[in-house]
């Protein structure tokens, strides 16, 4: 192709893409309705989403500031993931004031530990030019952190004009999810293009983000090995183990349509039981799986009613717990002696299996972990885990580990596993502070 050619065809490029993401723009500004409207909805049962509606909107208080460290963590999960970084930053960058921005009230209330004097806490805006352009004038970052799959291209562009550099820390990326990205390229592609660095998981992670357009990309290794458990959250959890007289199967961070399936099973046992402890991943299904367990005649109990205490005599003759409390997650795993990896008998892609080897917790997972597929493998060779295809096969495994006494010593497997994989955190920071320092900050 001749030099005209060339500059005739990266010419179309260039205008498809301007004209897709003005597209994209169009549609979200035509959604913003029904966005606030949604997100008043949620508000009935999570009262955090209306607060401050207005910083969705690119509305702050306060005069503009500069300087930040801005780290995004769209929800309870990667909130949870950023705590290791976040200190890791600080010992890095001494003095750094941390703006933290989050899409969830679970995420927004667990970002609130990792707050000092000076930090801010916003959320993210919503994902129009002007709502960005905003965003932006009330906050100039030194160096922008995304948590490990948020890409949104207005918000991209803007950072760029705005000449803030953009990373992607424990960046993540699935075959299913490259395929999507790879169906909105015209959108995606140049959004992905103008990171600084991705900063993968895995060499894996690393191949697919590179085919989906990120331009440096390196391999720092997990976050969520960094994450140490909450001793007193897992005093708490063996406080409550002590008191019963039976082994416990964790149902973990369960998703839409596993708990009939775990439910089914369970009611499939024969002999005497374990007791089973259904935590519901989203807040806002407590009180849909509660009637779901309250219909299949079940004795059950709320981790609710019993507040700071131990649960009562009747609540330790239950046969079904609901874990309907939040960042109780280590206590969970604590008092379990196996667990069930919620988001994995569904084609969901599993939840973190890591926090539980890092509580000493073995997983059974289904098939379906393409969220963690390398920790997913490494647990698996370590001893930490077992893989079967169903839910009643998982509660059927988890029957048996118990009974054969397999738990013990899977458990200080999971461990072992859990330690030998850390250092993420510290890779990564070093990587974002050099950025920090090259813009002068």
């Amino acid at each position: 192709m001749s030099s005209a050619g060339r500059t005739g065809a990266g010419s179309r490029l260039l205008s498809s893409r301007f004209w897709a993401r003005g597209a994209y723009s169009v549609l979200l500004g035509l959604l913003k309705p029904a966005y606030l409207v949604k997100l008043w909805w949620r508000g009935r049962h999570e009262p955090l989403y209306r607060h401050a509606v207005l910083e969705r909107l690119g509305r702050y208080a306060g005069a503009p500031t500069t300087g930040w460290v801005w780290v995004h963590a769209v929800s309870l999960g990667e909130t949870r993931a950023a705590a290791s970084l976040v200190e890791a930053l600080r010992a890095e960058l001494p003095g750094m004031r941390l703006l933290l921005t989050h899409g969830t009230a679970t995420g927004r209330e667990a970002g609130q530990s990792l707050l000092r004097p000076g930090d801010e806490q916003v959320w993210l805006p919503y994902d129009t030019p002007g709502v960005v352009r905003r965003f932006f004038e009330q906050f100039r970052p030194a160096v922008g952190v995304l948590m490990e799959t948020e890409i949104w291209p207005n918000l991209l562009h803007g950072a760029k004009r705005a000449g803030v550099p953009m990373v992607v820390a424990n960046a993540r990326l699935s075959e299913k999810s490259l395929r999507q990205a790879q169906r909105l390229e015209a959108v995606l592609r140049p959004a992905a293009q103008t990171l600084r660095v991705a900063l993968a998981q895995t060499a894996a992670d690393a191949e697919r983000l590179r085919h989906a357009g990120a331009p440096e990309v390196e391999v720092c290794g997990n976050l969520k090995f960094d994450m140490t458990p909450d001793p007193g959250l897992l005093a708490r959890g063996r406080a409550w183990r002590a008191g019963l007289d039976r082994p416990v199967v964790l149902a973990a961070s369960t998703r839409e349509n596993e708990e009939a399936a775990l439910l089914a099973a369970w009611e499939g046992l024969a002999g005497p039981r374990p007791l089973l402890w259904i935590v519901p991943r989203h807040p806002q299904r407590f009180a849909e799986v509660a009637a779901a367990v309250h219909e299949q005649g079940w004795r059950w109990a709320r981790r609710s009613s019993w507040g700071e205490g131990q649960p009562s005599e009747g609540d330790r003759a239950a046969d079904v717990w609901l874990g309907d409390s939040i960042g109780e997650m280590p206590a969970y795993y604590a008092a379990a002696d196996v667990a069930l990896l919620g988001g994995s008998f569904a084609p969901l892609g599993g939840q973190n299996l890591i926090e539980a080897a890092a509580c000493g917790c073995p997983v059974v997972m289904g098939p379906h972990t393409f969220n963690f597929a390398d920790a997913a493998e490494l647990a698996l060779q370590a001893g930490a885990g077992w893989r079967v295809d169903t839910a009643a096969e998982a509660v059927a495994r988890a029957v048996e580990v118990i009974a054969s006494g397999q738990a013990r010593e899977a458990g200080e497997r999971a461990l072992a596993f859990a330690a030998m994989h850390r250092g993420g955190a510290r890779a990564m920071a070093a990587r974002i502070a050099a950025i920090v320092r090259e813009q002068g900050g």
